[in-house]
């Protein structure tokens, strides 16, 4: 049985990002890493974009069946080439893209408040997120309404999906007492 679910995740842009309450000045990048698990992604460097970065980059991650959240972290390199500050954190529900009304292969645009490490608000993150569906599930859910019958298959080939729901077993030893 599988205990992962394979997430594309976009990271398209953010806004208003700032350092000490004034906007940073590029090299600004995302870590991404859920719940439950302890391996993290990163995003190329945007050295262009200032408080307003662009990546439209796209980081594919297998997230536990448990996870609830999956933690977005915008980053800002120093003018030190291995260092880094942390700009805003976002956790990104897992039940926002996962279950409710929208099959679980559409495709979603979120935004999201980043908070800085006093508890501030600090930027949107922009992402869309999918997540993709293996080929063999992707088979059962079309027929979801034969899955949620539950019985024996009828012996034989009667053309359908027949079913045999059967008697219970305490009924069978009730007439055999008789």
């Amino acid at each position: 049985m599988t205990t992962l679910r394979t997430v594309e995740i976009t990271f398209l842009s953010a806004e208003n990002l700032e350092m000490n309450r004034k906007g940073i000045r590029g090299k600004a990048f995302v870590t991404v890493q859920s719940d439950g698990s302890s391996d993290t992604s990163t995003t190329k460097v945007d050295s262009e974009g200032g408080s307003y970065p662009s990546w439209n980059e796209k980081v594919v991650m297998d997230v536990p069946l448990h996870a609830r959240f999956i933690t977005v972290e915008v980053k800002c390199k120093t003018s030190s080439s291995t260092a880094s500050n942390s700009v805003g954190v976002a956790r990104i529900p897992v039940s926002d893209f996962v279950g409710g009304y929208v099959p679980e292969n559409e495709l979603h645009f979120l935004s999201y408040r980043l908070w800085d490490d006093k508890v501030r608000r600090n930027g949107v993150i922009n992402v869309s997120v999918r997540v993709t569906v293996a080929e063999q599930q992707r088979s059962c859910h079309s027929n979801s309404m034969l899955s949620a019958v539950t019985g024996l298959p009828v012996a034989g080939n009667c053309g359908g999906a027949g079913v045999v729901t059967g008697i219970p077993a305490v009924w069978l030893n009730y007439q055999r007492n008789i």
